[in-house]
């Protein structure tokens, strides 16, 4: 019985000065990671609406669960259009997804960002291939996944074996068209 306790308290000063460990360390590379997403995400918006020249946030709540932020993009003083970062439930998880939309009424791009998608599958939504089908589509009307080719003016054909992602960045879009057309415009 000895030797149990013995062992247990053994099990527990390792755990505990690992826990102090990791701890310190993710407290020293935290700033370095914030740094490299707020990077990550002013390349997003860069792509998303690249005929902006500088972007602002959006100061006025946001009445949505799934918007993360919002950000004006300007030329000059005059607004361009709009970049609007959500965070649908994916397959695995949350995915990020990054919308611009031109004052136009039109979408100019869409980012994907981070995701626990399935490698090979709903990792594929970052692919040009799928993302690209929203571009130019218009925000007046939702848009819908579909899985067959030969989609109509407001759908987009589903990843092949990734139906549950392709819906949850749709999802994303839809919600920044919401956002974009009630709150935005």
């Amino acid at each position: 019985m000895k030797e149990i306790a013995k062992l247990g308290i053994i099990l527990l000063i390792i755990t505990s000065i690992s826990a102090v460990v990791l701890g310190f360390t993710n407290n020293v590379t935290l700033p370095a990671i914030e740094k490299q997403n707020e990077l990550a995400n002013i390349e997003a918006r860069k792509q998303v609406l690249p005929e902006a020249k500088d972007f602002k946030p959006f100061e006025e709540n946001i009445d949505s669960s799934m918007v993360i932020e919002v950000y004006k993009g300007l030329d000059g003083s005059d607004i361009v259009g709009y970049t609007i970062k959500t965070a649908p439930k994916g397959y695995a998880g949350v995915v990020e997804v990054m919308i611009g939309i031109g004052t136009d009424g039109t979408i100019h791009g869409v980012s994907i960002g981070n995701h626990a998608e399935t490698p090979g599958l709903g990792a594929k939504a970052a692919n040009e291939e799928f993302k690209g089908q929203y571009k130019g589509k218009s925000v007046d009307k939702n848009i819908e996944v579909i899985k067959n080719p030969g989609p109509k003016e407001n759908e987009i054909v589903a990843i092949s074996g990734a139906t549950i992602t392709s819906k949850a960045v749709t999802d994303g879009v839809n919600e920044a068209m919401r956002v974009y057309n009630e709150i935005l415009k």
